[in-house]
């Protein structure tokens, strides 16, 4: 049969309070050193009885484990310190935050014209030249990106109009054969020809000898073989009966 469940309450008799007393003290020692051994923890137990009596275990030694306890407790002291003056800080700069916020709200409105009802001629003379000085680097600044837009589209239009004339002459080109062709066909046929030409008319045969002379509106075409002082030789008499030849007529 198992244990019955024992409510917890202060126990009325002082025996039996007694007994429970000695028998948990002595189980809460045994758990505590237990711990320290099998988990390598320092543990420090202290139990004053009911009539005053000290029940102690420490297992690095009490005065030890109470520095170590004092150390830690000031600590977290100085750590609490340090978050509540952190803690401070920030709240500060929010509200300062908050005021910058509604200065430049404030600005704002009187850039715009509005809620003027307190401000001075000086503070108006000083939102006055802010303004025009907002003004004129507005107008600056549109006055440059329209000469960009401008330059843009000039360049677009010269673009556009070299494409229109590159298409153009392409269109030409195809309606007319190119002459490039033509020009190479005849150099490369008029040097033949010509050179064909100078050869028929310069170059002469040891042998052959062709003699073309006009005397009294005869031409004389006839071709002689050898050399030119045989020609010249047979040439003479010819001349002489020619001339004999008339005489007698």
């Amino acid at each position: 049969m198992g244990r019955g469940k024992i409510e917890i309450k202060r126990i009325e008799n002082a025996n039996s309070r007694q007994v429970t007393f000695s028998k948990r003290r002595a189980g809460l020692l045994k758990k505590a050193k237990e711990l320290a051994i099998l988990c390598d923890a320092e543990v420090a137990v202290i139990i004053f009885s009911n009539t005053g009596k000290l029940f102690e275990f420490s297992s690095s030694g009490m005065k030890k484990t109470f520095s170590r306890y004092n150390k830690c407790l000031q600590g977290s002291t100085e750590m609490a310190l340090v978050e509540h003056k952190a803690e401070k800080q920030v709240c500060k700069e929010a509200d300062n935050l908050k005021d910058e916020v509604a200065k430049l709200q404030m600005k704002q409105l009187q850039l715009l014209g509005k809620n003027l009802t307190s401000v001075s001629l000086k503070e108006l003379e000083v939102l006055e030249q802010q303004l025009s000085e907002g003004l004129l680097s507005v107008k600056e600044k549109k006055e440059q990106l329209l000469m960009e837009q401008l330059e843009q589209s000039r360049l677009q239009r010269v673009m556009l109009e070299n494409e229109t004339l590159r298409r153009q002459v392409e269109e030409l080109r195809g309606f007319f054969p190119s002459t490039d062709h033509l020009v190479r066909s005849y150099l490369e046929y008029y040097p033949v020809e010509r050179k064909n030409s100078l050869m028929s008319h310069n170059v002469r045969g040891p042998d052959v000898t062709c003699a073309c002379n006009l005397e009294k509106g005869d031409s004389d075409t006839t071709l002689y073989l050898g050399l030119p002082s045989d020609h010249h030789k047979r040439k003479k008499p010819e001349r002489e009966s020619h001339s004999n030849d008339s005489e007698s007529q």
